[in-house]
């Protein structure tokens, strides 16, 4: 295990499509449950930029209308498969693609209404970010 100096900044991806059914993935990085597209933010990127870009390596659709939802801490949390501080910046965003193209870190992916979700196997983590958008939403179905 590489010492961890400092806490790793992230983006989550609430990618949502023009049916306004949101994108959900299955990852070994998160296993058993339910999670949307993310990863790192690179040195000298801004977290809009990051959101793009992490969405167009993990999934292959390209997204706009970014709507920052809120952060979180991730501490040394058991539930991810490395022992890691992360910061999770998390943004609701729209697509106007449906084919979506997986890379390496996610095996499987569902579109579905973001209320039909909750019913799901949700990450804590993304449990809380859906659940917070739609407090902002309730007319999301």
């Amino acid at each position: 295990m590489s010492e961890q100096r400092f806490p790793e900044p992230t983006v989550g991806i609430f990618i949502f499509n023009a049916q306004g059914e949101l994108l959900l993935l299955q990852s070994h990085k998160w296993p058993g449950v339910y999670v949307v597209p993310g990863g790192h933010v690179e040195l000298g990127e801004r977290l809009e930029d990051a959101v793009r870009r992490e969405a167009k390596e993990e999934t292959g659709l390209e997204v706009y209308d970014l709507e920052f939802i809120h952060f979180q801490e991730f501490i040394f949390d058991p539930s991810f498969w490395k022992w890691r501080h992360f910061i999770f910046f998390d943004f609701a965003c729209k697509t106007d693609g449906q084919q979506v193209r997986l890379n390496e870190e996610a095996q499987t992916y569902t579109w579905i209404k973001p209320r039909q979700a909750l019913l799901l196997e949700l990450d804590s983590y993304t449990r809380r970010s859906l659940e917070e958008w739609l407090s902002r939403h309730p007319e999301a179905t």
